[in-house]
């Protein structure tokens, strides 16, 4: 009987463990899909303020972004893109908010690096990439980068960059994930789906 509960325990204790475990790479990740909610999450702002996405999401319709942070040259060119695509996406009724593992000093730096209007938040631990399934495990070359833009909060994870479209209730409308960090969305293609939804 003790062996039985041994084994059992063992088990159980895999099984955990194995949810744990990040993806190896970009390509192994499994992601939320369309008509999924988005969990509920306290991230930091740039102030180090937590911010409530629940609360933030109730507002109106987001589109959400992920980002691997302020260090990534394809990901400041997205931002930048982005900022391009703010007005037209605010007149359709949108929100923006970008994610990613960098600390609120980092993101600071980002918003004044890249001129960004938009909202930027903290996601260091990677409680969101993780429980959205965009996470995975970032090559040994990446990690030190990674403790250092996320305060020493980070080294183990990287989000694929993705693009979701939320509704009021959280749940996910539209999305745009490429394992491919330097292949991105277009603003054309973003603002044709976040139209199409409106409507």
């Amino acid at each position: 009987m003790k062996k039985l509960f041994s084994l059992a325990l063992f088990a159980i204790v895999s099984l955990v463990n194995a949810q744990n475990e990040l993806p190896k790479t970009a390509t192994d990740i499994s992601p939320l899909l369309i008509g999924e909610k988005i969990p509920d999450v306290i991230l930091k702002s740039v102030d180090n303020q937590d911010v409530n996405l629940a609360s933030l999401f109730s507002n109106k319709k987001t589109v959400l972004v992920f980002y691997r942070g302020g260090w990534c040259p394809y990901c400041n060119l997205h931002l930048s893109a982005l900022g391009e695509a703010e007005a037209a996406l605010i007149a359709l009724g949108y929100q923006i908010i970008a994610i990613s593992p960098d600390s609120p000093t980092s993101l600071k730096a980002t918003v004044e690096k890249d001129k960004v209007n938009y909202l930027l938040l903290s996601d260091s631990n990677g409680m969101l990439a993780k429980t959205m399934g965009i996470a995975f495990e970032a090559p040994e070359n990446y990690k030190s980068m990674l403790a250092k833009s996320s305060d020493g909060v980070n080294s183990s994870f990287l989000p694929v960059p993705s693009v979701f479209i939320l509704n009021v209730n959280k749940e996910i409308e539209f999305e745009f994930i490429t394992p491919d960090f330097k292949h991105r969305i277009t603003n054309d293609l973003l603002i044709a789906a976040a139209k199409s939804l409106k409507e």
